[in-house]
Parts: C-alpha cells; structure tokens; sequence
C-alpha cells in the first residue's frame, strides 16, 4: 500500500491549517480549504517579450501555479498585455511607486497587482489603483519586505522587526479596506528567519486574509532553499500559509521545485515523484548516489504523484518499498529486488535497472491518471 493511501489514519502527520478567507487569483484560489499554491517570479527582461514567455513555459513546466512578473517601466506593461496572452498561469505584475504601471497592468490581463498602497502615493492614486484592480477582476498583494519599511516606523522601532512589518502590513490593508477593498492577501518577509518566522505568526493572529510566505532573499541555491525549508517548513507546519514563493538566487525553475518539495515532505501537496533514497554506504549493492540522480533527471516530467523508495541494502531496503508505490534494493550479484506495491514482485540485473524503474513509474503514472479520467467521467454520468 503506498503510504499517500493511508496517511488519513495517522492523526500525527496532521496538519491544522489557519482558516483564512479566499480570494482569487485569476482561476487560482487562495486561502480557505484551497490547496497551497507554488509561485516563483521571472527574472527576464519584461519588454522582451518572447524572453520572458519562454521563462514562463518553463514554471509553467514545472508546476508552477502563479508567476509573477516585474513591471517597472512603460515599455514592461506594454509587453505584458502580450505575456499575459501567453501565459497558461496567471500573472502577478509587481508594482513599486508607479501607480500608472498598475492601472496599466491592470488593463493588460494581470490576475494580481503586488504593492504597498503606502508607496503608491497620494490618496487619489491610491484609490485609482484599486478601481483599476476592481475594474479587471484584480486580487493585490500587499508585499511588506523588512529592508523597505517606511521611515516613521524605522525611527520609532529603531530597526527592522517584526512588529514593525506586522504595523506595515496591517496599515497598507486598512488603507484597501477603507475603498471596500477586500480582494487582497498580504506577506511580510525578510531574510532572517527568525524575523520572518515571527511576524507572519503575529499577522495570522491579527488579520484573516490569506497570506503569502517567502524568506526574501534567501541566497544561493543549496543556503537559500535550507532557509527556506526551515522558515516556510515551520509556518507551514504550524498551519499559516496559503501561498509560497522560495526566493533563490538561481533559476526561478528551482524555485518551483524547492516549493514542491517543501510541501510535498510535509505532506500538503503531492506533484511527481517522491523519490526515499538511502545515503549510500560499504553495504551497497549499486552505486545509490548516481542511480538517484539519473532517475530524478528522468522522471520530471512526470507530475502524477508516486512514491518510489531506492536503497542499496537489505537493511532498510524492504520496510520502505513497505510505504511506497515502487520501490528497489539492492542484493548482490548485480541485481536487486523491484517492489510494486510494497511487495517483493521480481528481480532485476543493476545495470537494466534504471530504464526499467523509468518504464514502471510511467506505466503507473499513465494508469493512475487513466483510472482519475474514468472516475471522473462516471462521476459526471
């Protein structure tokens, strides 16, 4: 049995989730009972239109759920009505001091608007913002980030903290709210963990709006996406959190797949496969290192959730081909045993064994997705 059949029984794997009010992102919904939805941002130029459409095939590829995309200038809203066009997702322009780039973003199919109503400007622009996002089916982000806090509360905090940020957000959502404004979800990040960690627990308690987790800036890939596992992993953990970004200096695609992967370990999506591989050691019986890296280049593609255990021993080997949907261990003499199903099914020679895991994976995928379509067709008739 594989172990996404019965985690239901396992009340400690359980995840309480805040109950936060919905709202849309284009299609996308966020927040209440919705599953929590993966975002990454493109890092092309905007006004090169066929750059960043090609950036957002690949997320899109991915898995990707909402891509967000910078518009600083003219020429990125005048290409974005194009991107938006051909984007599968739906797009979140970002948005900073320039009100008209949001009533233009608005206007050329953005699905949200990321800003702070604070920096937009005078109270008119402010109001024209929001009629703009109103006028085209608009949701906003109210994005707090702990190196751009305003200045008056910078001088009475003294520093960047999360009361501060908490203070921030909760004044740029009265201002949405004072223009019956309710379309929105807010995030406070920071780099430290510690900081971001804290005011989005602040802000749950404060506010019901959905809220979007990230640690911003969170560095390279191999730092940014174990700081980000800790501070969105014990957010997500504790039940806040509705929609993810993972902030890495890399390509953006990364993004997608260390936010799946978030999820995936605590058990609050389930996109591709779940390969459990052993760190390797002396007992091996083929080279586990190699054989995990060329399986995961092989099977991205394939998005239908499985679990897949390879371990080189018959130490751990057999209890966790137990918990997963295919599974192999390594014996001696050149071959290991497959398991379908959590059961011993037949051996197979090391060298056959990757093209072989690949055939199996697939063929499950394609019946996994067969036997959804039927059921989805009898449940229609």
């Amino acid at each position: 049995m594989s172990v996404q059949d019965h985690t239901h029984v396992r009340p400690w794997r359980a995840i309480d989730r805040r109950k936060s009010r919905q709202i849309h992102v284009g299609p996308v919904p966020v927040g209440g009972d919705a599953p929590i939805t993966v975002q990454s941002m493109t890092n092309t130029v905007t006004a090169d239109a066929a750059a960043t459409i090609d950036q957002i095939r690949r997320l899109e590829e991915a898995g990707a759920d909402i891509v967000r995309v910078s518009c600083p200038d003219e020429e990125s809203t005048a290409a974005f009505a194009t991107i938006a066009k051909a984007a599968k997702v739906p797009l979140v322009a970002d948005i900073h001091f320039h009100y008209r780039r949001g009533i233009e973003a608005a206007k050329a199919g953005a699905a949200c608007l990321r800003i702070n109503p604070g920096n937009i400007g005078r109270p008119d622009r402010v109001r024209e913002v929001v009629q703009a996002a109103r006028d085209h089916g608009c949701s906003i982000r109210i994005g707090v980030n702990a190196g751009s806090l305003e200045r008056e509360l910078l001088e009475r905090y003294g520093e960047p903290c999360p009361e501060a940020m908490v203070e921030s957000a909760l004044n740029h959502a009265r201002i949405l709210q004072d223009h019956d404004f309710h379309e929105f979800k807010i995030s406070v990040k920071a780099s430290d963990v510690f900081m971001t960690v804290a005011a989005y627990q602040m802000l749950a308690e404060a506010i019901d709006c959905p809220l979007h987790l990230g640690v911003t800036e969170a560095g390279a890939l191999r730092t940014g996406t174990v700081k980000s596992a800790i501070g969105l992993g014990s957010l997500l953990w504790a039940g806040i959190g509705d929609t993810i970004r993972v902030s890495l200096a890399a390509d953006p695609v990364e993004e997608v797949k260390v936010g799946f992967d978030i999820l995936k370990s605590l058990g609050l999506r389930h996109r591709g496969v779940n390969i459990i591989a052993c760190p390797s050691c002396a007992r091996q019986g083929f080279n586990v290192i190699k054989t995990v890296e060329t399986l995961e280049a092989r099977l991205a593609h394939v998005s239908t959730p499985l679990s897949l255990s390879i371990i080189g021993c018959v130490v751990n080997g057999p209890g966790e081909a137990l918990m997963t949907d295919l599974g192999f261990t390594g014996g001696g003499k050149g071959a290991g045993m497959v398991y379908v199903a959590g059961k011993p099914d037949h051996k197979m020679d090391n060298d056959a064994m990757v093209d072989h895991i690949v055939e199996l994976v697939e063929r499950k995928a394609a019946q996994i997705e067969a036997d959804k379509a039927a059921d989805g067709l009898q449940a229609a008739e």
